[in-house]
């Protein structure tokens, strides 16, 4: 099981606004069935490493189009194989030591 943080940026559309993107690239989240989470500058994703690529590589081809000839996607990976990794998991390991 990965964790991974995804950012997809269209170069070039008019306007500063980027959201519609990001938008169309989670209605492509929802289809894989995979469990995220949109954050202000970027999405979580937990799952199998190989299906959440899959995914990225969607979102990322499904940028292009129109007015946008060029994308730049920024991935973070935690792919840890000793136990099962979560973004819950992640959040409660932080907790539990600044409770100490």
């Amino acid at each position: 099981m990965a964790v991974v943080e995804v950012s997809i940026v269209p170069v070039g559309p008019a306007g500063a606004s980027i959201s519609r993107y990001v938008a169309h690239c989670l209605d492509i989240l929802d289809e894989s069935g995979l469990t995220y989470e949109l954050c202000p500058m970027g999405t979580v994703i937990e799952g199998e490493l190989p299906a959440i690529l899959d995914a990225i590589r969607a979102m990322h081809e499904g940028t292009f189009g129109g007015e946008v000839v060029r994308v730049l996607t920024t991935i973070k990976v935690d792919d840890r194989r000793d136990k099962t990794l979560s973004m819950d998991g992640k959040l409660a390991a932080v907790r539990r030591h600044r409770e100490k």
